[in-house]
């Protein structure tokens, strides 16, 4: 069977009865176009299923129709769901994406961006980075050749745009849940290499010390938070530490270690909520699958990946940096109840 050939550009313009100058300024919509022009256009690309070389079109408008995204992992659903945002605000701007996984490691995140970098991507989101490790030269560099967006990053870098929930807010609010059911031991669940903890349990200590409730034995590092482990690692942990420790409640990071925490709970014969209460943070899909469903703060992960994704736009083409705070909402569900031990 013979293939068809493809249509040209060429081939649009004859079809449309105007030149190929005007075909290539509808395609990269460069210079003005009367609107039935432009309609005759469309309608010969349409009607010729013509499709436009994207290096063409990215050498004629001087830019890539390709931003890069940094993430630190792919096994929490919660950085799935900022793509998804980031996506679908960017294919509807022209955009494509090209994901680069950091594994959670410093020195990787910056191997991933050099490589974006090196591909001359038209600008770069960095979702959740790893600011313990980070170096502030290195950014520095970066953005003087290529738009930059930080999701919940906390470092602040001058030129750099931030879309990021209020992390601490959203602690404090769901202690102040847990504190009205009447819990006072509440556990802390962290995991490592990751600005995001380090801020909640900022919030946590300044929330927990001035209720006179804190206990630097209730913060539990759990290693590794958004991995395929995550869940097997809280579970194990906990379960060693919940019978030294008798807490009435648990906040954890993320929904992953909110799951393992209650399948301890489980193993050690507790009750969820009727014995001991546990809230995650995040709201990710797992959350309401779980049994019991869990109790936790919506990061809304879409919004957060649509604000970065319109913000790197308006700087790509020449808008200032910007920062952007996002409200964390209590979802509850039935992983939480009234403490039920006298205190």
């Amino acid at each position: 069977m013979e293939m068809k050939k493809k249509a040209t550009i060429v081939d649009v313009a004859k079809e449309a009865g105007v030149s190929v100058a005007t075909v290539s300024r509808v395609v990269n919509g460069n210079y003005p176009v009367k609107p039935e022009t432009r309609e005759r256009v469309q309608a010969a690309i349409n009607a010729l299923q013509y499709v436009p070389n994207v290096q063409a079109r990215e050498l004629n408008t001087r830019h890539s129709s390709t931003i890069g995204v940094v993430v630190p992992g792919l096994y929490n659903m919660f950085f799935a769901e900022v793509i998804d945002g980031i996506e679908k605000s960017m294919r509807r701007q022209g955009y494509s994406l090209l994901l680069n996984c950091a594994q959670n490691d410093p020195e990787l995140e910056m191997e991933c961006i050099n490589a974006l970098v090196s591909r001359s991507v038209s600008g770069i989101i960095v979702i959740s980075p790893n600011t313990q490790g980070l170096r502030e030269d290195f950014y520095r560099r970066i953005v003087k050749r290529v738009p930059l967006v930080f999701i919940n990053g906390y470092h602040r870098i001058p030129n750099v745009s931030y879309v990021a929930n209020d992390e601490a807010l959203g602690t404090r609010q769901a202690l102040e849940y847990l504190t009205g059911l009447g819990h006072k031991r509440i556990l802390f669940v962290r995991g490592e290499n990751s600005d995001s903890y380090t801020v909640k349990e900022r919030a946590y200590r300044a929330f927990m010390t001035e209720r006179g409730l804190f206990d630097e034995d209730h913060i539990v590092d759990i290693g590794e938070g958004n991995n395929i482990d995550t869940v097997t690692s809280a579970r194990i942990k906990l379960m060693k530490t919940i019978p030294t420790l008798d807490p009435t409640a648990i906040f954890c990071c993320n929904d992953l270690m909110a799951t393992g925490a209650i399948r301890a709970c489980k193993r050690l014969g507790l009750s969820v909520p009727e014995d001991i209460s546990v809230i995650g943070f995040d709201n990710i899909t797992l959350s309401k699958l779980v049994e019991p469903q869990i109790t936790t703060m919506d990061q809304n992960m879409f919004q957060l990946g649509s604000n970065a994704a319109a913000v790197l736009v308006e700087m790509i083409h020449g808008g200032q940096s910007k920062r952007i705070t996002l409200e964390n909402i209590l979802i509850t569900r039935e992983s939480t109840g009234p403490c039920k031990i006298p205190e």
